[in-house]
């Protein structure tokens, strides 16, 4: 594995030729059977299990690695392996393949008056770029959401999960090889130079078909700014969750713990808490105090101020601010156009919750909010693949495509049109 430039010789080069494999075995793996596939997947999983001591000790490098940079340990622990891990990294590869197949599903069909019989079939993309940094799952995750969806996948992971990463993808090569099929149709970026990830976003000579990044804001904001192909993606998760004055109290106070505490440096952690001001005299506080025993700051509008003393209070920026942490944004609003106006000014278009009884006010609330995934009384952490019965999921996609919100397999395909005719000619 070539990891240094001048190992490598010209980046541009090596790319190319990732690209053009990728591209090659492309073509026999869209019309691979669902047997082949899985057969592949499954040995795969076996395989990362059987490689279990060589990828625990390609995984302490990166970790050894990772100490002597000084990184942080919340860094450390995404970057760790462990028994337990490559045996979630595993059944996440089983689950991906007891999905149903979507390559050849027919998703509409009709008859025209002249007697053409119409289907929409899905296909696969093609060959997906996946660019993500120091989490070695990803790398097993994307490659067997690729392959199940019948496309060629060329994985970029970050430089510091490198051995981790390399180690991995030989145990999907042994699957590949078990389903007897093309070996590089999961392909990992034999260099760690930065250079690579441009010769991506450039579309290898056109090979790629869509680029999938997947980390932090800085990743992706490069990758949206200089991508020459189609990018599934989500900039930030600045998240909502409205509670109505209809809103049932225990379950508003439930929620909004959980939405915002469960896991804080998630994309679909809550960063928001909006209160409609009917509620304030009877749900602001109870919220609020849950939210802070469990170490939540709260950084509050003048007026929740006023009503919880010991909030700091909110600037402006906090509106728009994708913390990560125990720290939630609080503001009153008038009902549920309140919260609409101030999602629709200030959200990134990810995942908006209410909390409510009034069939109205939800209605209202998901007819005219525009955001990749809206929840009515439920925590805006199910905002997940596999919460959402995807299996495992490749991202989150808050762009106007056809892949929005959680993307999993079927996410990964486009469609063609396939009509049926008896000798049809058109009138002249």
């Amino acid at each position: 594995m070539l990891n240094k430039v001048d190992e490598a010789g010209n980046i541009a080069e090596v790319m190319a030729e990732v690209g053009r494999r990728a591209k090659a075995a492309a073509a026999p793996l869209a019309i691979a059977s669902t047997e082949q596939k899985n057969r592949a997947l499954f040995a795969g999983a076996d395989a990362v299990l059987a490689s279990r001591d060589a990828i625990l000790a390609a995984n302490q490098l990166d970790l050894d690695n990772a100490a002597k940079a000084g990184m942080a340990a919340s860094f450390i622990d995404r970057l760790k392996l462990d028994d337990k891990r490559l045996e979630a990294i595993a059944e996440g590869i089983r689950a991906i393949a007891a999905l149903p197949d979507p390559v050849g599903e027919v998703i509409a069909a009709w008859d025209r008056p002249n007697g053409l019989h119409i289907e929409r079939v899905r296909t696969p993309l093609g060959v997906i770029g996946v660019i993500y940094e120091s989490r070695p799952n990803v790398t097993a995750d994307a490659g067997a959401l690729c392959l199940k969806a019948g496309n060629a996948v060329i994985l970029r992971g970050g430089s510091d999960s490198i051995h981790s990463s390399q180690a991995i993808h030989k145990a999907l090569v042994k699957g590949l090889e078990a389903g007897d099929l093309p070996v590089d149709a999961i392909q990992i970026v034999p260099v760690t130079d930065r250079a690579a990830v441009g010769e991506m976003l450039k579309g290898l000579d056109g090979a790629i078909d869509v680029i999938v990044p997947r980390g932090g804001k800085s990743l992706v904001a490069r990758v949206q700014s200089e991508a020459r192909v189609p990018v599934f993606a989500h900039l930030e998760g600045i998240c909502h969750l409205y509670i109505d004055k209809t809103a049932d109290l225990e379950m508003a106070r439930k929620i909004a713990l959980n939405a915002k505490m469960r896991r804080t440096g998630i994309c679909g952690a809550t960063e928001t808490l909006l209160v409609d001001r009917a509620a304030a005299a009877t749900h602001l506080v109870p919220v609020l105090d849950d939210l802070a025993a469990s170490g939540c700051e709260i950084r509050a509008s003048e007026e929740v101020k006023a009503l919880y003393p010991s909030a700091r209070l909110a600037e402006e920026a906090d509106w728009s601010t994708e913390y990560l942490d125990a720290i939630i944004s609080v503001k009153l609003v008038d009902g549920v156009g309140g919260a609409i106006a101030h999602i629709g000014q200030y959200s990134s278009h990810h995942t908006e919750a209410i909390i409510a009884e009034d069939a109205d006010a939800v209605a209202r609330f998901f007819n005219e909010i525009d955001s990749a995934i809206l929840l009515h009384n439920a925590s805006t952490q199910f905002a997940d693949g596999g919460e959402f019965g995807m299996g495992a999921e490749i991202g989150i996609a808050t762009g106007k495509m056809h892949a929005r919100g959680p993307v999993g397999v079927e996410q990964l395909t486009s469609f063609k049109y396939c009509v049926r005719g008896n000798g049809q000619t058109r009138p002249v």
